[in-house]
């Protein structure tokens, strides 16, 4: 790291392929949306050749040549992958969406990678949500570098944004969030602003500029020394605080100096176990370049410092039954254990599998078994199937690139796999296996739709259910009480992009329709009716009357129907007959179309025909008692509370707990979590909350995240109550 001068390049567009896993590194680019991640990953792509000084590869499409929804948003939206090489060592690049819609993608990224690199844009500085992200890899202790873009923004500040960072993700040791190289700028321009146009190492102290338009190294002048004097002295009493020769620290404060290739060692060492966290610089290359700004030393650290697949722990690994199962942490020639990180669909080859290898060797035309568990609650069923491996490849833009094998700790494309979905482990067919699935956020945005024409609901079904199948954050639900599709997503854009891919990729037009809430109805006092089936005229007669009593009961209680006849006035063949009518009316509604829910209903006397009775008279007169009953009395509409739990940063407390209460909510209580985070917890109705999962986010500005639970239905306000009567078209 800094003391290279030499590059080693991969050829422009060649597949990639690793031998052994000590020569992959898997980095994920983390950073908000516009921080610039593509376009540090097309820098890369040029520095390491995997790209001509166009952008382009052979074929002449560009590395960052995604999703054709993409293009249109202008925006990333899904996960990628770019291999490039560099110094003999295949990096796997896996750039993600950062917008707050598609963490779904970003987590698949956080799965797939062993190291992760925050990318942080130096005119925008650190968002709420990039710091989210920081604590979960410190959680699980993942090894993080901070790379600063944008430092050819008017008033951009590499000494000020490296504070920022410090002050964010080195909240347990600032010291421990430092630079490696300081920029250096060129002449100032007609604006007055001076562009960075190289490098000084603080290791090497060595001058690295890139106005050629790649690397050229130069020794400083005695000038320029003592402007980098106090960072170095920090960085190196940093990484001498993480090394684990303990006698080190003390030597140095002696006056012993200590030599360079010592520092490096340890620095990448501290770096591999995720203990200190350098900040670099970088900036797309200028046309007609070689080389972006500060790309070479993102790929030294890269393939120096950060770990190889060895050193990344095994996610647990369980036989289909359960039964946990230990294996060796990237083991060859050990069984097949491979997990489907991403799925998408190609118009041209059909379905492709992103895929990382944990255990084993990855080959394509062998059978392998297909694992999917843990998903059903998000429309994703169970499922155990064999399928054979198609063709492997590696991705630049939208070509793929053959490959022969995988080895474990390695990713590759696997083509064709038609039953795989998203979260799935591909292990041997004889000896099946099954990962513990990663976290996933859950969709908390209901997106009611229905098809536009018939036409276009003869394929909905097929289209949703591919679409669930590549995006584990949505959920699928067919809802028996108001009869809606509805698609639950993570936010409006993630909802544009499915009804996008949709339309485009499954040709299937839908309309989006309001979303409607499960209510329900209940009698508030008790009630008697009359009901009353008599027709004499013409053919067989209909003779049925029966008297019922209805009351309240507690919540929760469902429908309970008593039999309280004397005297053989309704015959006993007919009882059940009248309690299918009741429980069919009550099914259907009695006020506004809603299910009667937590009533006894008793039957209490009747009357019969020893020829015109019949089951379907009674059945009819049971349904009349109740709509008798229900209209000599109050109605109460009940609506469905949720148990909602917010986790927000403390500045945003007392904003969410009075949006809450604007919302009919009642707040429970809240509970320190952690250093600077509140979590709240509430019950608010469900018909206050559909766009909740949009509105919170506005309102804290991505540093809060919600959970929520159906706790009970409750009488609505009568004011509330009364618009829904009338919308449903009956009179208050």
């Amino acid at each position: 790291m800094g003391e290279k001068t030499q590059t080693h390049p991969g050829a422009a567009g060649r597949a990639v392929a690793a031998d052994h896993p000590a020569s992959v590194r898997n980095v994920v680019l983390v950073g908000h949306s516009g921080s610039g991640k593509t376009t540090l990953v097309e820098a890369l792509a040029l520095t390491a050749g995997a790209v001509n000084r166009a952008g382009r590869v052979e074929d002449g499409g560009t590395v960052s040549d995604y999703d054709d929804i993409e293009h249109r948003q202008q925006r990333s939206v899904q996960l990628s992958l770019a291999p490039v090489e560099w110094d003999g060592i295949k990096v796997n690049i896996l750039d993600t969406p950062g917008y707050a819609d598609f963490v779904g993608e970003l987590r698949a990224g956080l799965r797939a990678a062993d190291a992760a690199l925050f990318v942080v844009s130096a005119s925008d500085g650190v968002d709420g949500s990039t710091r989210m992200v920081w604590e979960e890899c410190q959680a699980v202790g993942m090894p993080r570098a901070i790379v600063i873009t944008h430092l050819e923004a008017a008033r951009a500040d590499f000494e000020e944004m490296t504070r920022v960072c410090a002050e964010a993700f080195g909240a347990d040791d600032p010291d421990a969030v430092l630079p490696l190289y300081l920029p250096l700028r060129g002449p100032e321009g007609p604006d007055g602003h001076a562009p960075v146009t190289g490098l000084v190492g603080l290791l090497s102290q060595k001058l690295f500029d890139y106005s050629p338009g790649e690397r050229k190294e130069s020794e400083p002048g005695p000038d320029q020394l003592p402007d980098i004097d106090e960072a170095r002295n920090r960085l190196i009493e940093g990484i001498i605080a993480e090394s684990e020769d303990e006698t080190l620290m003390d030597r140095y404060l002696g006056g012993e100096k200590v030599d360079v290739k010592t520092l490096i060692e340890d620095l990448e060492r501290a770096v591999a176990r995720g203990t200190f966290f350098p900040v670099l610089a970088a900036a797309p290359a200028a046309e007609g370049a070689r080389q972006g700004l500060g790309t070479v030393e993102l790929l030294e650290l890269i393939t120096g410092g950060f770990p190889t697949p060895f050193e990344h722990p095994m996610p647990g690994v369980t036989t289909i039954d359960g039964k946990p199962r230990e294996l060796k942490a990237c083991d060859t020639s050990g069984p097949l254990v491979a997990e489907v990180v991403k799925t998408a669909s190609d118009p041209y080859v059909g379905r492709i599998s992103l895929v990382r290898v944990f255990s084993g060797t990855l080959r394509p035309d062998e059978t392998v078994h297909v694992s999917g568990h843990g998903l059903a609650d998000r429309g994703h069923e169970d499922h155990d199937v064999d399928e054979r491996i198609g063709a492997l490849s590696m991705p630049f833009g939208k070509q793929q690139r053959p490959v022969t094998h995988a080895v474990a700790g390695d990713l590759v494309c696997v083509a064709k796999l038609g039953r795989a979905e998203t979260g799935d482990t591909l292990s041997p067919k004889d000896d099946p296996l099954l990962m513990e699935p990663w976290q996933m956020p859950d969709p908390l945005l209901p997106l009611a739709i229905q098809a536009h024409s018939k036409a276009d609901e003869d394929k909905l079904s097929q289209g949703l259910s591919r679409l669930v199948a590549e995006d584990p954050t949505m959920r699928l639900e067919q809802n028996q009480d108001t009869h809606q599709v509805v698609l639950w997503c993570l936010g409006e854009a993630h909802a544009d992009v499915a009804l996008e891919r949709l339309r485009s990729r499954y040709g299937v037009q839908v309309d989006v329709v309001p979303h409607k809430v499960s209510l329900r109805e209940t009698f508030a006092d008790k009630a008697a009716g009359r009901g009353r089936h008599v027709k004499q005229s013409g053919g067989h007669g209909q003779y049925a009357i029966c008297e019922i009593e209805v009351e309240p009961l507690p919540g929760g209680s469902g429908i309970e129907f008593v039999d309280k006849v004397v005297g053989g006035a309704v015959p006993r063949q007919f009882i059940p007959s009248v309690e299918k009518g009741v429980r069919a009316q009550a099914a259907k509604g009695v006020v506004a179309g809603y299910p009667l829910v937590d009533v006894r209903i008793t039957l209490l006397d009747g009357k019969a025909h020893s020829v015109d009775s019949s089951d379907a008279a009674f059945q009819t007169a049971g349904a009349l008692a109740l709509r008798e009953a229900a209209a000599e009395t109050r109605i109460h509409l009940l609506e469905p509370v949720a148990e909602v739990s917010v986790l927000v940063a403390d500045d945003y407390v007392g904003a969410v707990m009075s949006d809450l209460s604007s919302r009919r909510g009642r707040v429970l209580g809240t509970e320190q979590v952690g250093s600077g985070r509140t979590l709240v917890r509430a019950e608010v109705p469900e018909f206050e909350i559909g766009r909740y999962a949009i509105d919170l986010r506005s309102l804290s500005h991505g540093t809060a995240r919600f959970s929520r639970a159906y706790a009970r239905h409750e009488p609505m306000p009568p004011q509330i109550a009364e618009r829904i009567r009338e919308q449903a078209g009956e009179t208050p």
